[in-house]
């Protein structure tokens, strides 16, 4: 009796272990559970094209792209001369989970006179779109621009594609000007805030990021590098 007693004992020693293992492992995976990564194109391979999981869409002239060591790593950047061009990536982020969008850009060349404000010169070395579709018919956009002219804060929207018209699309200027150009810049936006701000509703989940450039309208030249674009749990 002595031994199977002990034998109980033992095995329920073990069970309470294991749970407890097991609650420690859930909490800390959840707890470690810090974000997605959309894009690091520092790990990409040098070279010209587009990077892996991601399309190309050219509106108007020759995309120029490619993966460069910049620095002592690596970066994509997109160079247009009097085009437009996008990498677009279909993605699956649960904004209540991951509301932060973090990315590091740079701007080396801004179109000449660009300025979103006007459709004539509507013109921008980097734009990031963010993608929230509420629904099978609706898709927002909120895209964060570093403008030529309008200044910081400038918010507009932009028309919606003819061939899309359920779509809305919030312009918004992060950066503006030479003042920065040339260095690493690391953004940090809270997605699910901004978007309440912007369309008045509680977004669910991101389903697409593009990153694009254009200096058509200008008839100028623009480049912008980019690095890491991810979402996370914390700012």
């Amino acid at each position: 009796m002595r031994q199977n007693a002990r034998g109980v004992s033992r095995n329920v020693g073990q069970a309470i272990g294991l749970l407890i293992l097991g609650i420690c492992l859930i909490s800390g995976a959840v707890h470690g559970f810090q974000g997605v990564v959309v894009a690091d194109f520092g790990k990409e391979k040098e070279g010209d094209g587009v990077p892996g999981e991601w399309k190309l869409s050219t509106k108007e002239g020759t995309a120029d792209l490619a993966v460069v060591r910049d620095g002592n790593g690596r970066a994509l950047r997109l160079r247009s001369h009097s085009a437009s061009f996008a990498i677009q990536k279909e993605v699956d982020i649960d904004l209540k989970q991951t509301p932060f969008l973090v990315w590091q850009w740079k701007v080396t060349e801004l179109p000449r006179r660009g300025d979103l404000r006007n459709s004539g010169t509507d013109d921008q070395a980097a734009q990031l779109f963010v993608m929230v579709s509420p629904d099978f018919l609706r898709t927002d956009v909120i895209a964060y621009i570093w403008d030529t002219t309008a200044p910081a804060g400038t918010v507009t929207e932009a028309p919606a594609p003819t061939i899309y018209p359920f779509v809305r699309i919030k312009m918004v200027v992060l950066r503006s000007g030479k003042q920065e150009k040339g260095k690493w810049i690391t953004e940090t936006r809270n997605v699910a805030e901004d978007y309440k701000k912007l369309f008045g509703d509680a977004p669910d989940k991101v389903t697409g990021i593009r990153v694009q450039i254009n200096s058509q309208h200008t008839k100028s030249l623009a480049e912008s590098y980019w690095r890491l674009v991810t979402f996370k749990a914390t700012p």
